[in-house]
C-alpha cells in the first residue's frame, strides 16, 4: 500500500489488484516452459530420464530410477567380475523376491520417501485400495512429488476412495503440470 491512509480508503480496490495480480503470477507459473522434467535425471550418469518409463528402471532398496544404460552396464560390471546383483547407486542386493522389494519398499515409506509413497500409492491403486492410495498420494504431494499431484488429480476425477472434486483435481493438476508433468499439462 502506498500509505496507511491509502490503505484504509482504498482497501477494497487494493484487494481486488492483488487477487488479480495473483492469479496473472499464477498462470504465468502454470505456462512457462518447465526448468525440468518431473522425473529428473539418471542418478549415475546426470542424463535426463526418457518419457517412456520402460526405457528406465526403479531400484526399490533405494527409490532411484536408473536409465537403461547405466542399469546395462552395471549388468555388464557384474557379469565381468562374476559377482551378484545389485543396485548401481546404492550397491544394495538386487530385490527379485516380492516379499523383499515390499520390505524395501516399506523402510523408504518410513523414512518419508515421496517416490516411495507414490509408488506403493500406485501399487495399491491398481490392487483396488483407493483409500490406502489416497492416503501415500497425499503424504507424497505434501512432500512435494510431482506424480503423486498427478495421481491424486485422477483420484478426484474418477471418484475412486474420495468424493469427486472438480476443483481439487484441477488444483492438483496444476500442481502437477508447474512440476513439469506432460500429462497434467495435457489434462488442464
Amino acid at each position: 500500500y502506498c500509505s496507511d491512509e491509502c490503505l484504509k480508503e482504498h482497501k477494497s480496490q487494493h484487494e481486488q489488484a492483488c487477487k488479480k495480480r495473483a492469479a496473472e503470477l499464477r498462470d504465468e507459473l502454470l505456462f512457462k516452459q518447465p526448468e525440468s522434467r518431473h522425473d529428473g535425471d539418471c542418478p549415475i550418469c546426470m542424463v535426463p530420464l526418457p518419457l517412456n518409463p520402460t526405457k528406465s528402471v526403479v531400484q526399490t532398496c533405494c527409490s532411484k530410477v536408473i536409465c537403461n544404460g547405466c542399469d546395462r552396464a552395471n549388468q555388464v560390471r557384474e557379469a565381468e567380475k562374476r559377482i551378484d546383483h545389485s543396485c548401481p547407486f546404492c550397491r544394495k542386493p538386487t530385490a527379485f523376491a516380492e516379499e523383499v522389494r515390499v520390505k524395501y519398499m516399506m523402510k523408504r515409506i518410513k523414512a518419508n520417501d515421496p517416490f516411495a509413497m507414490t509408488q506403493w500409492g500406485r501399487d495399491q491403486y491398481v490392487k483396488g485400495d483407493y483409500s490406502v492410495a489416497f492416503e501415500l498420494y497425499t503424504k507424497a504431494a505434501e512432500l512435494g512429488n510431482v506424480k503423486a499431484h498427478y495421481r491424486l488429480a485422477v483420484l478426484y476425477d474418477e471418484g475412486h476412495g474420495v468424493e469427486k472434486d472438480r476443483g481439487k483435481e484441477i488444483y492438483h493438476l496444476e500442481e502437477a503440470a508447474i512440476g513439469g508433468h506432460p500429462n497434467a499439462r495435457r489434462n488442464l
